[in-house]
């Protein structure tokens, strides 16, 4: 036998044993849930618009 006979052969793509596909989707749910930074509200709406125009009350 040569020596290239008892080389492996590469395999086309690589096997990740030991993490099944649930925990490899959760993985990246999760990384994208952390690194995507949150959402500015829009102006004029939601919570930040009802503190601007309310009344404020009068100095004593």
């Amino acid at each position: 036998m040569s020596a290239t006979e008892n080389r492996p052969r590469p395999q086309p793509y690589a096997i990740a044993g030991g993490v099944s596909m649930r925990d490899l989707l959760a993985s990246c749910a999760a990384a994208e849930a952390v690194s995507t930074p949150p959402r500015v509200p829009d102006p004029g709406t939601g919570a930040g618009a009802a503190t601007v125009d309310r009344p404020r009350p009068k100095a004593a």
